[in-house]
């Protein structure tokens, strides 16, 4: 199997899944680069996963599904037009044409309804996780609480550290330059933006990354570490009183950033 991005918009990616000639897409807010993409390779849509509601998820949806009909899978209490298999925490998502199968988790915060779908390739954990978990980053806060997002966060921080992790936006550059504002000392954490760096030179996407390395550079996923209670301090004037504390001021300092 291998998992192709294709670019949307300004900085998505629409996730293609490809086994024989066979497809699975996510978040197509776009449905050309998906339909181009399907021609070129003379390959079937086996199904549709979806994330949450916004826009640049689902606008591509009713394109799609009237070129190529398939299941579209979705989050059971956001209301999205073409999804015809609601899902909810704890489902499973079974794509017997690829062969993969997806455990559903409900992630809240970013939206209301949000989901992530992890499963396993023939190689490692994956983790298609929309606007939740960005790397070195977190989505924004548009319908939950930072409670809810920190619990979110915290779940996905606890999947298998070599889960790769699929997000939907080509954020990294710019969540790096945060981070380091956040944690000032993390020579991990550095070492990864030159990384990043060379990649986006070269015009190559940063993603995907993994759960492993997310815990180690990410600061919505650190927010109990020392130097970013310290940084949050600093820039608020007031010192966090935990970690859902520090994450809602971290993120309140990173919209304005």
């Amino acid at each position: 199997m291998h998992i192709i991005p294709l670019p949307a918009f300004r900085d998505n990616y629409i996730w293609l899944l490809r086994a024989g000639d066979r497809a699975l897409v996510v978040d197509p807010g776009d449905a050309g680069p998906v339909l181009d993409y399907l021609a070129a390779e003379g390959l079937r849509l086996a199904a549709i996963l979806v994330t949450h509601h916004h826009a640049d998820h689902v606008d591509g949806l009713a394109r799609l599904r009237q070129a190529c009909p398939a299941p579209v899978y979705g989050p059971f209490n956001e209301a999205i037009e073409g999804v015809d298999h609601p899902v909810g925490d704890g489902d499973t998502v079974d794509i017997a044409a690829l062969g993969l199968n997806f455990e559903v988790l409900e992630v809240p915060g970013h939206t209301a309804g949000h989901v992530a779908y992890f499963g396993r390739s023939s190689s490692q954990p994956i983790l298609f996780c929309g606007d939740t978990l960005f790397s070195a980053g977190c989505g924004r806060l548009f319908e939950g609480t930072p409670a809810q997002l920190a619990r979110s966060l915290s779940r996905l921080a606890a999947l298998p550290d070599d889960t790769a992790v699929y997000c939907t936006h080509e954020y990294t550059l710019s969540n790096l330059a945060f981070a380091r504002v956040a944690e000032p000392h993390n020579p991990e954490r550095d070492a990864y933006a030159e990384q990043c760096a060379a990649l986006h030179d070269a015009g190559r996407p940063t993603l995907p990354s993994s759960i492993g390395r997310e815990k180690a550079i990410n600061p919505f996923l650190r927010c109990d570490q020392p130097g970013i209670i310290e940084a949050v301090a600093s820039h608020t004037g007031q010192r966090p009183i935990d970690a859902v504390s520090c994450l809602a001021a971290l993120r309140e300092w990173k919209n304005v950033f």
